[in-house]
């Protein structure tokens, strides 16, 4: 597990903007349509496998792969960038700024320079129009400044929000349909209270929550099924036998909730809708098996799947910071 992923790939304010009207499941489905190749509704099981710069995709029409990408050049940054429902695999390359993707639509190939090398690429529809848009962060001068070019109108969005030094959380905070630009910010030690800082689309505001501690990573879902985002977070433990701990504010009704699922020195997280219910389930890729666990959010029972090799990168880590 890792806090950055690497390249091969106030609380009154918050139960404020909880009470807005939200699209059931909204959230976890964009989520979900970025791994999901088939338009089946389930999130599917991919990998990507850097020896050989190939996408390895199981779902219920069967098995596939593509190659696609440079391990080490390129992050993996899929989504549903023609709107049709269903995963494209797409990178973005550091070294150019480049983006690539295959349209599931047509299968033809698609690319746009946007960013520059040091980025950090967080694509995500900002805009509400079912497409993902193209975007990036960076950190600059002491600031955090996040671009993205909207797919709805062809037209580009800058804006300044957090600091250097914080961690991108992207995500359907308000449940309006349109991602938020939203930050985990760390304390000033790590096992120091960390702060989830969110600019709602909704009317522009500002929601501020303290959530976790600086060490943890950032974990964004629907887990209550509500359509908006719940903060939630991953936590390691002490040694790499220890289990992870997963830590959730479901947006529904500010419930907390504490899930020991994972082991530190073993699992990627990968949480999606791997059940199709609406609902993000708590999942993880266990590298030494090459296996995908899943605690099912619709009966709450564990599903393993094999699927990949060990020093395979499991794509649906990619949302994770």
């Amino acid at each position: 597990m890792r806090k950055y992923l690497t390249r091969i790939l106030t609380l009154s304010a918050f139960a404020a903007c909880l009470l807005l009207p939200a699209a059931t499941g909204l959230s976890q489905v964009k989520l979900r349509d970025a791994v999901d190749l088939d338009g089946n509704d389930k999130a599917d099981y991919m990998v990507f496998r850097p020896e050989n710069n190939v996408w390895y995709v199981l779902n219920d029409a069967g098995f596939t792969f593509q190659q696609f990408g440079i391990a080490n050049l390129d992050y993996m940054t899929p989504g549903d960038f023609d709107g049709d429902g269903r995963g494209d695999i797409a990178v973005w390359r550091d070294e150019n700024g480049v983006w690539y993707w295959l349209k599931s639509s047509d299968g033809t190939l698609s690319a746009a320079q946007f960013g520059i090398t040091g980025d950090e690429p967080v694509a995500r529809d900002y805009d509400g129009d079912g497409k993902t848009d193209l975007g990036v962060v960076r950190r600059t001068n002491g600031t955090m400044v996040w671009y993205w070019f909207r797919s709805s109108d062809g037209g580009f969005s800058a804006v300044q929000f957090g600091v250097d030094s914080d961690f991108t959380a992207p995500g359907d905070y308000d449940g309006d349909g349109k991602f938020d630009l939203a930050v985990q910010r760390p304390g000033p030690t790590s096992g120091s209270q960390a702060t989830f800082y969110i600019l709602r689309s909704t009317d522009g505001g500002l929601t501020a929550v303290p959530w976790g501690i600086s060490t943890d990573m950032v974990v964004p879902g629907d887990y209550d099924g509500d359509g908006k985002t719940d903060i939630a977070v991953v936590r390691e433990g002490a040694t790499s036998a220890d289990n992870l701990v997963w830590y959730i504010l479901q947006s529904s009704d500010l419930n907390f909730r504490a899930v020991s699922f994972g082991i530190t020195g073993e699992d990627l997280n990968v949480q999606n809708d791997y059940d199709g219910d609406g609902k993000t389930d708590l999942a993880i890729w266990r590298n030494s098996e090459g296996t995908f666990y899943i605690l099912k959010s619709t009966d709450g029972g564990l599903q393993g799947v094999q699927w990949g090799s060990p020093g395979d990168f499991p794509v649906a880590s990619y949302d994770t910071h």
